[in-house]
């Protein structure tokens, strides 16, 4: 209908023009010349038209081919491969095809801008934990948005990003967790040795105050080098402290022994004494190597090495005492007059330390007692020996005693037990002194000295014995004749 309008128009306007043309009385040239000059216009008005038509038909395939090549990208970006990257060949015309591709890169688009969200909050929070351990950031410092590679968006590479992270995560927790078990151990070494940690443990880094949460603490490479050679330093104190405190000790037990400290006093300082023989790793109570207890002991001992002077004698004598009766209970002699003024002399003339002066005695006690121990056994036998001897003695003047052997007096009956007791005994004599006679040469050999008794040699004495022995025997032989005759001469007189 508008067409047909516009031919009317158009003829309408063609009739009028050829009227006003035969009013004029134009003529068929000039006519001609309009009518040519009309049909070019309006060719040149249809071919610009056609122009634009043409353009814009253009534009429109250009945008198609465009979309084509967006929703390609798009879902080889995202490694959609479910997605069909043709939904326009079922649409016949341009802008059908247009209209059938809009929802779907629509919906890649918005997938793509969630998926690059995702990248880029994964990659950030990698990029914070890296510069976390690298110590490049400081604490509650953000990272830069990183550079997203946006034609690679795959659920594959960003599963790759997701273990990267988890990994990265998984060291951060583990150093999280040594550096809070270094600061543990700085604590521990600090009140072992009763200094300040805190300055100590901020000098470090300063997120690791106790007041500074566990999400903000440092886990930098330098961080846990500097809390290694912290804690390294510590340590070496300690041990330090621990070498000192156990000298101190020690000098202490060897002052208190030399002068016999009662242990009521000694318990005093147990807080020093009960870590003489541990080990740095054992010494875990705080402030057990604390400075003041140091000194504390360091003062106790010069007061206790000043003291030990005007108590030397007194200490020295006494261990010479214990020495003398040792070798009186071995019946050994010693020159004790001399001994006394040998340990004067030394204590006077200062030429030997107090120290090694007791345990020069020490050592004289101690192999005084392993030479009384030696001869235990020998002189268990000369006892014996002597008390048989003694008996022997008692049983001669009571066989000499004729009347009193048959004397039914008072306590007669307790003489003649003792006599038959006594009998036993002397009978065994010989064989006693021949053993020890072997005993005695024995211990000679072995020693390379002469067994005395209270200064007498023994096999002197045991000699002299058996030939008194003898002399007797041979005297009894001859009595008993001696006797009979001085019987019967008694019993035969008027």
């Amino acid at each position: 209908m508008d067409a047909l309008h516009g031919q009317t128009s158009c003829g309408s306007l063609l009739q009028k023009l050829q009227l006003v043309w035969d009013e004029v009385g134009e003529n068929d040239e000039d006519r001609d010349k309009v009518l040519f000059q009309l049909d070019q216009e309006c060719l040149d008005v249809y071919k610009r038209k056609v122009d634009q038509a043409l353009k814009s038909r253009d534009l429109l395939l250009q945008a198609l081919d465009y979309s084509k090549m967006e929703l390609a990208r798009l879902a080889s970006a995202l490694g959609e491969k479910s997605i069909a990257t043709s939904p326009e060949k079922t649409a016949r015309t341009i802008k059908q095809q247009l209209a059938a591709l809009a929802p779907t890169l629509e919906q890649l688009g918005k997938q793509k801008k969630e998926r690059i969200n995702k990248f880029a909050d994964i990659m950030s929070r990698i990029e914070q934990i890296r510069g976390e351990i690298a110590g490049n950031l400081e604490i509650g410092q953000q990272v830069a948005i990183p550079q997203i590679n946006e034609d690679d968006l795959t659920d594959e590479k960003l599963r790759d990003f997701q273990s990267q992270l988890q990994e990265l995560e998984k060291k951060k927790r583990e150093r999280l967790k040594k550096v809070l078990e270094h600061v543990s151990t700085v604590q521990d070494l600090c009140s072992v040795l009763k200094m300040e940690h805190f300055s100590i443990i901020t000098e470090v880094h300063e997120s690791l105050d106790d007041s500074v949460g566990k999400d903000h603490k440092s886990i930098s490479n330098d961080t846990l080098s500097k809390l290694d050679r912290t804690i390294a330093t510590l340590n070496e104190d300690k041990t330090l402290r621990l070498k000192k405190l156990q000298e101190l000790a020690t000098q202490l037990n060897d002052l208190w022994d030399l002068m016999d400290t009662p242990t009521e006093e000694r318990s005093l300082f147990d807080h020093v004494t009960c870590n003489r023989t541990a080990s740095a790793e054992e010494v875990t109570a705080p402030g057990a190597l604390a400075l003041d207890i140091i000194n504390q002991a360091e003062i106790e001992v010069q007061r206790l090495d000043e003291l030990k002077y005007s108590k030397m004698k007194e200490i020295a004598f006494k261990k010479q005492t214990t020495l003398e009766d040792i070798y009186a209970g071995a019946h050994i002699v010693i020159d004790t007059a001399a001994a006394h003024d040998k340990i004067f002399a030394l204590i006077e003339s200062g030429s030997m330390e107090p120290t090694e002066l007791i345990a020069d005695m020490d050592s004289q006690i101690l192999k005084a007692k392993e030479e009384a121990l030696s001869r235990k056994e020998i002189l268990d036998k000369v006892e014996r020996w002597i008390s048989a001897c003694e008996e022997e003695s008692w049983l001669e003047d009571y066989n000499r005693e004729d009347d009193n052997r048959y004397n039914s007096g008072r306590g007669a009956h307790l003489n003649l037990k003792r006599a038959e007791k006594a009998r036993i005994q002397v009978n065994k004599i010989p064989g006693l002194v021949e053993t020890l006679v072997a005993k005695t040469t024995a211990w000679e050999e072995n020693h390379g000295l002469s067994f005395t008794y209270d200064g007498v040699p023994l096999l002197a004495m045991l000699d002299e014995y058996v030939m008194l022995r003898q002399e007797k025997e041979e005297e009894k032989r001859k009595i008993p004749g001696t006797k009979a005759l001085h019987r019967a001469v008694t019993e035969h007189r008027p």
